[in-house]
């Protein structure tokens, strides 16, 4: 069951990140039940659990992905070439980037061998260096949520689904809860040029949050972020499936160190951000053709699963044929004034 916590003095869920003690405080509210769990999927009203948050992301933070990351720049983002070029840059750089601390002095002497072997990338760069990827997913408001649809741009032919933990941060820094998100992935865009990055990753409904935030607690914590592993589905109208895992256990940057890489006197978030940390999951898997690899097919059905935060299930379809974004920061002003929550 749904309850409606909404107040003045907490109208929205930015608000709720930015008190002191949120569990404390929603323990303390009047039970006001809205509609049942099922009622909400069913008819669409279940939102991104995020309001006026920043969407930003971090990639490249886990070694096995980053290598696909490179292999999508040797191949220039064409598909065809990407199995001939996974096998080049795998006998250049094999196991050698597992369980590397980005940022450390065994990461320069590594990122120093594989300039002279002429194999270093802009991705390495981010992957191994001391200064992480930090972009923005999406704008606030633009997310969809459990249930949606999500958005592929119609030019993209080589794609995928990137499950990841989603850190709630305030305007303080401080990291209330996390969530699950889908950081739909355009491989062959950002693959041609990573100044294309805001077209593979910024498009309509391409960014999935949900299926709630679990705030901290007693039984809940960073610990738990750090050790959660990740389940992720892909089944197909054609009958394909496709099952991968992610672990934060083998990620190479601290979650608090790429919300400190994030927030600082350097940048400030008065509404706080949603934070994507990066995936290992990178599927290899021939879908259709040999070599080419997985890519999504309209009318996949992807789920993202962990035992401490549910499960997040959208529908692949194009972004111009999911429902436009309409409701922004202005129209939400508007409701809540509308409620008297202003």
């Amino acid at each position: 069951m749904l309850h409606d916590v909404t107040s003045r003095d907490i109208p929205t869920m930015r608000d709720l990140l930015e008190s002191n003690d949120p569990v404390a405080w929603l323990k303390a509210q009047p039970s006001k039940p809205l509609m049942s769990l099922h009622d909400a999927v069913s008819s669409g009203a279940l939102l991104a659990p995020c309001d006026l948050q920043a969407v930003k992301a971090c990639g490249v933070t886990f070694a096995r992905s980053m290598i696909e990351r490179v292999i999508e720049e040797k191949a220039a983002g064409n598909p065809g070439l990407a199995e001939k070029m996974r096998e080049k840059v795998m006998a250049l750089i094999g196991d050698s980037l597992r369980n590397l601390k980005a940022g450390s002095e065994e990461a320069a002497k590594v990122k120093a061998a594989l300039i002279e072997e002429g194999v270093w990338s802009q991705y390495l760069e981010v992957g191994i260096g001391p200064d992480a990827e930090v972009f923005t997913k999406g704008q606030p408001m633009s997310s969809v949520g459990y249930g949606a649809e999500v958005g592929l741009h119609p030019i993209s032919k080589w794609n995928n689904p990137e499950p990841e933990v989603v850190l709630a941060v305030n305007s303080r820094g401080e990291v209330k809860g996390a969530t699950l998100g889908n950081d739909v992935n355009l491989r062959d865009v950002e693959g041609r040029s990573a100044l294309l990055l805001g077209k593979a990753k910024d498009n309509n409904a391409s960014c999935s949050i949900g299926p709630f935030i679990r705030l901290f607690d007693e039984t809940y914590s960073m610990d738990d972020v750090r050790n959660a592993d990740l389940d992720l589905a892909v089944t197909g109208e054609d009958g394909f499936k496709l099952a991968g895992k992610s672990s934060m256990k083998e990620i190479s940057r601290d979650p608090l160190d790429l919300v400190s890489q994030t927030i600082g006197k350097h940048h400030q978030y008065p509404d706080g951000f949603m934070l994507f940390m990066g995936t290992l999951f990178a599927p290899v898997e021939d879908r259709d053709f040999k070599g080419q690899g997985f890519t999504h097919k309209i009318g996949d059905v992807v789920t993202i699963s962990n035992d401490k935060l549910g499960s997040l299930t959208n529908t692949v379809r194009l972004s111009t044929e999911c429902a436009p974004w309409t409701f922004g920061t202005t129209a939400l002003m508007r409701n809540l004034a509308a409620r008297a929550l202003l």
